[in-house]
């Protein structure tokens, strides 16, 4: 017999994904007898449901968790980053539209830091960026008043000590200074509360600006002050999708990417090459593998070189073109007359006059027996 598979799940972790709170909250709620279950209070954690129940936080009815979303909200600062203050000051909640529904923060901003935040409708989400093993940076623009040297970027560089709490290292860069000011942009991983003005002060530098940049690979970008905007599904599946749910997937459960599309069969002939690139390497020559060269690198002094005449490389021009082999020179007599002495026309193929070489410039007539006309003979020579 085949059992069917247990989609139920925590009540806890169910609210989270709900929206309601985090999975602590909801025990807290639990704890105080704020939540019922089809018309009784729960009064432990471990209640599991499977969304068909009516359940009810506060005496309002909750809704099954809709799908994941995720919002990028730049935060002014003056707003505190909860969902009821206590002194009566407004709230991030307060400020952003009713129309997104019901959204938690991921992490917090304090009331004088402003810049990015990220909302999201699912709790479990929230709770999986927010830990330090998700590896995400957060980055912030910080102006302070004061000055720093190479010493104190080494140590906060290193991680620093500050009331007995250790907040690790920090990537710390000097953007520039103004007056009595610095600016400056510093990464952290961890998001302990105030981490940055912390660290900050403990190397004498005192706090007076701090804006978000990034969290993670979520910039601030150039959302205008009290904006928010929606990331599109894609890019949060991309970048969350190993920590949410989607679609029938369970919270939590890796989702698999989408496979490339495999290269589809090189056609008889077809050498896969581009254009101006030659293969090195190839059949004949056992593992060795094929590498492309681009002609392009080809170091330039080797392009044009002149070569000797027993080289059986192609001859190029100053540019590296193949130019054709120069015709060869004709077979002839040779003659003692000086270079430059010739004339334009091809030499005569007549007999010798009989006479010896005077060494005088040859005529080259044209079919012509080419007679010497260096001068007189020597007695006695033949005729």
């Amino acid at each position: 017999m085949t059992g069917t598979a247990d989609t139920s799940e925590r009540i806890a972790k169910f609210l989270a994904r709900a929206g309601v709170a985090s999975r602590r909250e909801v025990e807290r709620m639990i704890e105080g007898g704020r939540i019922k279950v089809d018309g009784k209070t729960l009064d432990t954690p471990a209640f599991k449901v499977t969304g068909t129940e009516n359940i009810e936080v506060d005496g309002k009815r909750v809704e099954p968790p809709a799908a994941t979303k995720l919002w990028r909200y730049h935060k002014p600062d003056g707003l505190v980053t909860t969902h009821a203050d206590p002194e009566g000051r407004e709230t991030v909640f307060d400020a952003i539209p009713k129309d997104i529904g019901r959204v938690i923060s991921i992490g917090r901003l304090d009331l004088t830091s402003e810049g990015l935040l990220l909302l999201t409708n699912d709790g479990a989400l929230a709770r999986a960026l927010e830990l330090p093993s998700t590896g995400w940076t957060r980055r912030y623009r910080a102006r302070a008043f004061g000055s720093i040297n190479e010493n104190a970027l080494k140590i906060l560089r290193a991680g620093v000590t500050v009331e007995g709490i250790k907040y690790g290292p920090m990537e710390v860069e000097v953007e520039r200074e103004t007056g009595s000011n610095i600016w400056l942009e510093v990464g952290i991983r961890e998001g302990k509360n105030r981490e940055v003005r912390k660290a900050l002060d403990a190397v004498g530098l005192r706090v007076n600006r701090l804006i978000r940049i990034a969290y993670g690979p979520f910039q601030l970008g150039q959302l205008e002050k009290g904006e928010i905007k929606a990331v599109p599904s894609r890019v949060l599946h991309d970048q969350c999708g190993h920590l949410i749910e989607m679609g029938a997937v369970p919270t939590g459960q890796a989702i698999a990417k989408p496979r490339a599309p495999s290269r589809p069969p090189r056609k008889p002939g077809q050498s896969g090459h581009k254009p101006g690139v030659r293969a090195m390497g190839g059949p004949g020559q056992p593992g060795r593998p094929r590498r492309e060269i681009d002609d392009s690198l080809i170091e330039p002094t080797l392009k044009g070189r002149p070569l000797d005449a027993k080289s059986t490389r192609a001859r190029r021009d100053k540019d590296g073109k193949p130019t054709a082999k120069p015709a060869p020179r004709p077979s002839g007599p040779k003659g003692s007359a000086p270079k430059g002495s010739r004339d334009d026309g091809p030499r005569g193929g007549g007999p010798r006059t009989g006479g010896p070489r005077t060494g005088g410039p040859r005529s080259g007539g044209p079919g012509g027996s080419s007679g010497r006309s260096g001068g007189p003979r020597k007695p006695g020579g033949r005729s």
